[in-house]
């Protein structure tokens, strides 16, 4: 195992900028990570992502986890058997995992009925985070349990679910059934993926579906189940194929049936109106204006009559559910807080497998946990609006150091050592490229600070490409989402949905590093962990479709981030 600390004699600074002690020659420099025991994508006898453990087998989740990563397991695993920290450390420690386990269910998110060891991080994860302050209503955690009997009720491999894949098979249908679904198709990256359907999940919510997902080979392994005795993994012998071939094109999409009149939202008000067997929503970003109609009540209303509905996006489309009128009241009810919404969602469905796990507690320990204080940096260069290296990275460090995030430090003293008391911050950066941590690292390692703390930089991978379709780029992808929801204090980058994902599991409140030709300013802070929903369709769409929610439509407004794109506030 290669365990590399920077945390060495410092120096100092006041009056010259942080930057100036990064500016320059941009180094080469061998590239620090934690090497992992095994490959994630050669390891025999995978189970399918999120299969849901029985609880006979839990008797050997332990020893089998132990034979899987050997010593390097051990560290998390000691903390789970609540062994003791040397003193002064603030690393988890079982005193916190006792208060951790007191609102283990979060605030009664979470079912109960789980068997721990099937899924390690659904209880756990509550430790190493800030305690939220967000507690969900009593109506969410009411309905939560009622979805969760529905998808007992009518998940795969049940009798109602048998039945309605032949009236699928039927090719036409006329009305809802007992049992109706939803679902998601994955598109684009994990970020993308996760907003998409923690929107879909509560799209399935408002209208009693049952949200199934499609599982292609590289989601395999990430999530577990969150539906306690079920599944909601799409079986493979699904009626309806070739998923990655759904798009604009498609002439099942509800846009381009209506569009070609081969239905109307005038059927909504047929009780013998004969339909085609399902529709599909067309939403990621490049959806036209026949799709957009999705968002309208009209759409709403006619779309209830369809038992299946398949649907692909990309973005976090949660803003404009709260602008159909007839979803108000509900949306009220189980949000009081409007701008909790991801932050509870995400929390309760999507919790990492035991192998993502092992990778994020066994980084955790080695280079995190003993911290003061830890700071999460997501830095993601978009190649279709690229922001010059150094101008980001400038970005970076003034922002911080004029948010009191980290500290500064000054060239004219000379070097000393750092105290043996002095505060530890670890600054846990994410990017596809390695320079700017490097960078960073480079500059708390060269100097001391002005306030004498010590700051140590790590990056756990630098992929350099993005690879959607490498199921181990996506485990180390998410394994970094979740490291970063562990921080003290967050730092983002605007319009990112792998930041996105982070500050609603942590229910952190970032500072955003902005598009330096969409702002005046280098960076702001968020209002909440919400998400923007990047490129809703106009405010106007709906004028002759049912109109908008006007009494909501004052808790979505524009975006921190994205001037185009849309928010929920409270």
């Amino acid at each position: 195992m290669l365990l590399t600390h920077v945390l060495t004699d410092p120096v100092v600074s006041r009056g010259t900028s942080d930057m100036e002690a990064i500016t320059g020659t941009r180094r080469s420099r061998g590239y620090h990570s934690l090497e992992i025991a095994g490959d994630a994508e050669t390891k025999g006898g995978r189970r399918a992502w999120m299969r849901w453990a029985a609880p006979a087998a839990c008797v050997l989740c332990v020893p089998l986890l132990l034979l899987l990563v050997g010593d390097h397991w051990r560290p998390s695993f000691d903390w789970f058997q609540g062994a003791t920290h040397p003193k002064g450390s603030t690393s988890v420690s079982s005193s916190v995992v006792g208060e951790a386990s007191k609102d283990k269910l979060l605030g009664g998110l979470l079912s109960a009925e789980f068997e721990e060891c099937s899924c390690f991080s659904r209880y756990r994860s509550a430790a190493y985070r800030k305690a939220s302050p967000h507690l969900p209503s009593p109506y969410l955690v009411e309905r939560l349990r009622r979805y969760e009997a529905l998808h007992r009720k009518c998940g795969p491999n049940t009798e109602l679910y048998k039945k309605s894949i032949e009236r699928l098979k039927s090719k036409q249908s006329s009305a809802a059934m007992e049992c109706n679904y939803i679902v998601w198709i994955p598109h684009y990256g994990l970020g993308n993926r996760v907003v998409s359907l923690v929107s879909s999940f509560l799209y399935a919510l408002l209208n009693d579906r049952v949200l199934l997902v499609h599982v292609p080979h590289e989601l395999t392994d990430l999530f577990c189940e969150p539906f306690p005795g079920t599944s909601w993994v799409l079986p493979s012998d699904f009626p309806v194929h070739n998923f990655q071939n759904f798009d604009k094109g498609t002439p099942q999409s509800y846009g381009n049936m209506l569009r070609d009149k081969v239905i109307s939202n005038d059927m909504r008000f047929s009780a013998n109106a004969t339909l085609p067997a399902y529709a599909y929503l067309h939403l990621p970003w490049y959806y036209n204006e026949w799709d957009k109609l999705f968002f309208c009540q009209d759409a709403q209303q006619m779309l209830r009559k369809f038992p299946w509905l398949l649907l692909k996006s990309d973005h976090y489309f949660v803003p404009s559910l709260f602008l159909v009128e007839e979803y108000d009241d509900e949306l009220r009810r189980l949000f009081p807080e409007r701008t909790t919404v991801f932050h509870h969602l995400v929390r309760y469905l999507l919790h990492p497998s035991n192998t993502v796990w092992g990778y994020v507690t066994r980084y955790y320990h080695a280079y995190l946990a003993k911290a003061d204080k830890r700071v999460g940096i997501q830095i993601r260069n978009l190649k279709n609006e690229p922001v010059p290296f150094e101008t980001l990275l400038s970005q970076i460090v003034n922002c911080s150091s004029k948010e009191g995030i980290l500290p500064s430090i000054d060239l004219r003293r000379p070097a000393r050592p750092a105290e043996d008391d002095a505060k530890v911050k670890a600054v846990f950066t994410t990017s596809l490229d390695s320079g700017y941590s490097d960078r960073i690292r480079d500059m708390y390692y060269e100097h001391a600070t002005t306030t004498g703390e010590i700051v140590g930089v790590y990056q756990a991978s630098h992929e350099v490409e993005q690879r959607t379709e490498q199921q181990n780029h996506n485990i180390k992808a998410l394994s970094e989402i979740t490291l970063l929801s562990f921080s003290d204090v967050l730092i983002t980058t605007a319009c990112s949905t792998f930041g996105y994902v982070a500050q609603g599991l942590g229910g952190l409140e970032p500072l955003i590093l902005t598009k330096p030709w969409k702002s005046k300013l280098p960076c702001r802070w968020a209002k909440s962990p919400e998400p923007c929903f990047l490129i809703p369709p106009p405010s106007d769409v709906c004028r002759d479709h049912g109109g908008i929610n006007k009494k909501m439509a004052q808790h979505v407004r524009q975006c921190e981030d994205e001037n185009g794109g849309i928010k929920l506030f409270d």
